[in-house]
């Protein structure tokens, strides 16, 4: 069962999602997938070639930005890209979804898309806690744009 959390009214998180659910999303509005998760991370989870296959299927866009730890500021870019670019709306997911508000935060910070403060409260009102992300979104608002 899907657990989106919208963000903004074009993008959001969820954790990890399943091959069956894409035609779910496609059915609420999304054109673009982020898959912030790494492959092989868990027995479970579901291969990322099956659900970039069928993405495919549905013509949505999917995106690979594998995250470990704490995003850097290369994947943080790449999720927010894939936002900023969607036709639609975004989903963007990983084991609990904390990774990629996490690195969508970043990337919006490091574009000046949206200031850090405002940031950690769209996540808060998404249920995640980025306090202790603070202090990087902060540094990547205030490093170059680009």
């Amino acid at each position: 069962m899907l657990d989106l959390r919208p963000v903004t009214d074009t993008f959001a998180v969820s954790p990890q999602i399943a091959p069956e659910d894409v035609a779910t999303l496609k059915a609420q509005g999304f054109t673009t997938i982020v898959n912030n998760r790494p492959d092989g991370e868990a027995p479970d989870q579901p291969a990322g070639a099956a659900l970039a296959s069928e993405a495919a299927a549905q013509g949505l866009t999917y995106v690979e930005a594998p995250v470990r730890g704490a995003p850097t500021l290369e994947q943080g870019r790449a999720t927010a890209e894939a936002a900023d670019s969607a036709e639609g709306k975004t989903l963007a997911f990983c084991k609990s979804g904390t990774r990629s508000i996490a690195a969508w935060s970043l990337g919006q910070a490091a574009s000046g898309a949206r200031a850090p403060d405002d940031l950690v409260a769209l996540a808060a009102d998404a249920g995640y806690d980025l306090t202790p992300l603070a202090g990087l979104i902060q540094g990547a608002a205030a490093g170059p744009r680009g």
